[in-house]
């Protein structure tokens, strides 16, 4: 009897043991993942810190609203308009890898901000000289379009809002960037792209892209891609020659 006993409590004890031995590694196993998520918040709100110091040095760059920062033919183009453009200019930078808070990367962004600015300026004179411009059917659809972005009315006015805009504002700039479509369209037209440039292109991309694991895709496959990034490419040169000759019969006046 008493061996018998003995024996249970050998496997009693033998239990009690694994099981206790499976409560320190559950505690560990726990313990590492308290420190896992201390050390994913602590770098979380460390990154989020950085982030808002980015962002109060990328502010710091920014123009009163209602400063003039330039005239173009006696247009003003004020900071409200400037703002938004250098946001844009200066999330351009950072998806490339670099830091637009630097001293000669701030003047950078600046001068390219102004100089597109007075580009787009000179390009709407130009358009609605030459009648080019947006008809209310028009503006209004792709409003629509826009709005279709957020879940509701609420959601948009909040965007809105965060982008310092009323809806005549972005009513605006739609009929702006229409307006713009159609003369860059008719006077800045796209060349007709040709083969052999096309098939230059593709060696080129392959030889790039191709790596031990890896295979560029057929000609055929991409052809309509690389068409139509070589087109835009051509056309972005000449609307920069285009700019270049309505600058030299425009007043243009920078004051930042």
């Amino acid at each position: 009897m008493k061996k018998i006993i003995s024996i249970l409590m050998i496997a009693m004890l033998a239990i009690a043991l694994t099981a206790c031995g499976s409560d320190d590694k559950d505690k560990k196993a726990s313990d590492t993942k308290d420190k896992e998520k201390t050390s994913q918040a602590d770098n979380q709100k460390k990154q989020e810190e950085q982030m808002k110091e980015m962002q109060k040095k990328l502010d710091a760059q920014k123009v009163d609203d209602k400063k003039v920062v330039a005239t173009v033919n006696d247009e003003k183009i004020v900071g409200k308009d400037y703002n938004m453009a250098l946001s844009s200019s200066q999330m351009q930078m950072q998806q490339m890898g670099q830091d637009p808070s630097s001293k000669e990367a701030a003047k950078q962004v600046k001068d390219q901000t102004v100089e597109s600015l007075i580009g787009q300026s000179l390009i709407l004179q130009d358009a609605e000289k030459k009648g080019y411009k947006a008809s209310d059917k028009e503006v209004n659809e792709q409003l629509a379009q826009t709005k279709k972005q957020y879940k509701d009315e609420k959601k948009f006015a909040a965007a809105l809002k965060q982008a310092n805009l009323s809806e005549s504002d972005l009513k605006g700039q739609i009929a702006d960037g229409i307006a713009s479509q159609k003369y860059i369209q008719k006077e800045v037209p796209a060349d007709n792209v040709s083969d052999k440039e096309i098939q230059d292109y593709y060696n080129k991309y392959a030889k790039q892209s191709t790596g031990k694991d890896q295979k560029a895709p057929k000609l055929e496959e991409v052809k309509p891609q690389i068409k139509q990034q070589l087109e835009q490419q051509q056309q972005q040169q000449k609307l920069v020659k285009k700019v270049e000759g309505l600058k030299k019969n425009a007043k243009i006046d920078v004051k930042i």
